[in-house]
């Protein structure tokens, strides 16, 4: 399938660009057919923002298709810990239809057996752990939650939701908190380390050996210019392309992407070579 870039008059041409990258997609959400429609409107109306599809893994792969993605971080969040099982089942069970999927599964900080939540995610082969303490309503820095990372420490990697002007309970000084307590926790801080609250995470994230961060629902809200210097900010070396699925389009987070003006070798970096590293 040709790949397509957008030029700045808006019109559609072959891109070579493409061409050259290996592409993954570090961060998406995607939900069983019978409750997507209504799980990704959920997503939607909490931050209000139109959705451009529905969230089943199926479009994702379609999407990313377009653009030559290779690989994708699928996740889903239990809001209750009934769901937790049961979403962790979910995962594997895409993981098996789509080979390029690399599937994280989830627990919650009042799972009455977190062990065994735990120990699912190992046998069904997934790969880590998301949480979204906004959706999920604990605090990142809790005793609840602390729990999980003391689990998870060294053994699992955690994907979290970072930020949020409206709450406090994923705030990046409650992500820092993980990363001094949990030194040994690999740890993804999504959205440049806190969506709608990045120079906070500027202050209060950089320099942990453990940390990395994904790009995904950050670039539309700022300038090129000042993502590309929050970016660095974080390292280049540290950080992940991501779109966040069903939220953005793949091929216009690309177009955002490539407008930050990171050398041949930094998009190389992002765009893949980082997420391998880190992950595997």
């Amino acid at each position: 399938m040709k790949k397509y870039l957008m030029d700045k008059e808006g019109k559609k041409m072959k891109s070579e660009i493409l061409e050259k990258y290996e592409i993954i997609d570090a961060h998406a959400h995607i939900f069983p057919e019978k409750i997507a429609e209504k799980a990704t409107a959920n997503v939607g109306n909490f931050y209000d923002i139109p959705m451009l599809g529905c969230g089943m893994s199926e479009n994702l792969v379609n999407g990313g298709n377009a653009v030559g993605v290779s690989e994708y971080l699928v996740c889903s969040t239990a809001t209750v810990p009934q769901q937790v099982r049961v979403i962790n089942n979910f995962i594997a069970e895409e993981c098996k239809k789509y080979p390029q999927f690399f599937g994280f599964g989830t627990t919650h900080p009042l799972s009455e057996d977190i062990e065994g939540d735990i120990a699912q995610i190992k046998e069904l082969g997934l790969h880590g752990v998301k949480l979204h303490p906004d959706f999920q309503d604990f605090n990142a820095d809790s005793p609840e939650a602390f729990k999980i990372y003391e689990i998870m420490e060294g053994e699992l990697p955690l994907l979290i939701h970072c930020g949020d002007p409206r709450y406090d309970r994923s705030a990046p000084a409650r992500i820092r908190k993980i990363c001094e307590n949990f030194p040994r926790l690999k740890l993804q801080a999504a959205h440049i380390g806190g969506y709608g609250c990045w120079d906070e995470a500027q202050e209060m994230l950089i320099g942990f050996e453990n940390l990395r961060i994904d790009i995904c629902s950050s670039l539309a809200f700022m300038s090129a210019e000042k993502a590309a210097e929050r970016i660095r900010g974080f390292g280049v070396e540290n950080s992940f392309f991501a779109c966040d699925f069903p939220m953005w389009n793949h091929m216009e987070e690309l177009e955002r992407f490539f407008a930050l003006g990171f050398t041949e070798e930094e998009n190389r970096m992002i765009l893949s070579e980082n997420f391998k590293r880190f992950y595997k």
